[in-house]
């Protein structure tokens, strides 16, 4: 199914009847609910300008008819260019087990893919507007295979969405920097005003080499003033090695400090309880954050400690009905509900702090009940949900039934066939 939206309303308009949460409601020592109220919103030039008392008969206003607003939702780890979304349906091969192995079933699919990708990378698009997200940081292959065609194709697509989507991209030398000769490829790209990030594969278990793949990867980004994003599926001592070894890095480099991530982290799920509390600590002070999909096999991996030891936990779909996993949705609030049930976060004040996961750590409440979103000045980037609070969203997985990005707004219309 694809959804469809009626044109967007831009430029300078109202919304009234907007439901927005306003506090905690306590009994005794514990929260039992969030207190809302209806608003009316003025969008001036893309930004709030104004949040006043409701007004139910405003003339011209737009009716949200009593929707709840909460931040935009974002997906902060997802590869645009690579889906099997709007091709027959097609499940993960039980012969391909290793990272190895899809690196070289990559090399053969991938030519035939591109041939096509720009129009499936729309339709993913879609389906991520669907659940109400408007922003993802995505990856993109640089390999020897497909050069920079990922990239050219991808940014077509984007092109193609750039009034209702947004993104950060990432170079992704998905063959390895030295598994397959990319890293000349990677210098090209680093250059491009484009690219945000400077992405990463298991150092060890591709390219052998842990110091001179991370070496390589934060001189890149220091370079041409990038941030780091490395996807690591290493486990073991080798693993560990290697966040301790970038943590080594970003702290002989603090521009890098608040821009560089380690996506999966796999290993940190194997760790015993002091060991996570130790490089928790170390990713902590250095500034270097943790990108998550959440589950991984039969292990959890330590999302509520890390965000205890104050480490900044972010969090994507990833793999979006591709051909490395069948199982992603798209939806990021679904994201959130599946954190809540495997951390038993199920309480009023826990599910509205879930939330984060699907904005950005952005909440429309602070930890103590005050608003701090949306206030005057604020972009207009928002999603309007059928549900009565966060914690209500985050527990059924709520629709979301309008979106807005840079100011513009889009109501859902109806679903037809892809």
């Amino acid at each position: 199914m694809k959804t469809t939206y009626l044109e967007p309303e831009k430029g300078n308009y109202t919304l009234k009847n907007v439901l927005l949460e306003t506090g905690f409601i306590w009994k005794e020592d514990y929260i039992e609910g969030t207190q809302t109220e209806q608003f009316c919103i003025e969008i001036k030039n893309g930004k709030i300008d104004t949040i006043s008392p409701n007004n139910p008969q405003l003339p011209d206003a737009i009716d949200a008819k009593g929707l709840l607003m909460l931040p935009a939702f974002k997906d902060m780890h997802t590869h645009l260019d690579k889906t099997l979304y709007g091709l027959p349906w097609q499940a993960i091969s039980p012969k391909r087990k290793t990272v190895a192995d899809m690196i070289a079933y990559e090399q053969q699919i991938i030519p035939k893919l591109l041939e096509t990708s720009v129009h499936r990378t729309g339709l993913l698009i879609d389906l991520l507007q669907n659940y109400g997200t408007s922003f993802a940081r995505s990856h993109f292959n640089v390999d020897t295979t497909s050069g920079l065609r990922s990239l050219e194709n991808l940014q077509i697509a984007l092109n193609n969405k750039k009034e209702s989507f947004s993104t950060e991209l990432v170079a992704f030398p998905q063959h390895g920097l030295y598994y397959t000769d990319s890293a000349p490829l990677m210098r090209e790209v680093a250059k491009m005003d484009c690219v945000d990030f400077i992405g990463g594969l298991d150092p060890y278990g591709i390219d052998k080499n842990i110091e001179k793949v991370i070496d390589f990867t934060v001189q890149l980004a220091l370079d041409n003033n990038k941030g780091i994003d490395i996807h690591l599926h290493d486990l073991g001592k080798e693993g560990k090695y290697t966040i301790e070894y970038l943590i080594q890095k970003v702290k002989e480099n603090p521009q890098l400090q608040n821009k560089t991530f380690v996506s999966h982290a796999y290993v940190l799920a194997y760790l015993e309880q002091n060991e996570v509390d130790e490089i928790s600590e170390k990713l902590a002070e250095a500034k270097v954050g943790i990108i998550s999909a959440i589950p991984y096999r039969d292990k959890k991996m330590p999302i509520a400690r890390l965000i205890d030891k104050g480490v900044d936990v972010l969090v994507g779909n990833d793999n979006i009905q591709d051909y490395w996993s069948t199982l992603g949705t798209g939806n990021i609030l679904q994201k959130a509900n599946l954190i809540a049930e495997l951390y038993a976060w199920e309480t009023e004040y826990d599910l509205s702090r879930t939330l984060r996961f699907a904005t950005n750590n952005i909440l429309p409440l602070d930890n103590k009940g005050n608003m701090q979103w949306p206030k005057k000045g604020d972009k207009a980037e928002f999603t309007l949900i059928n549900a009565s609070c966060s914690a209500e969203a985050v527990s059924r997985i709520s629709p979301a039934v309008a979106f807005a990005h840079d100011g513009n707004l889009y109501w859902k219309r109806r679903e037809i066939l892809v």
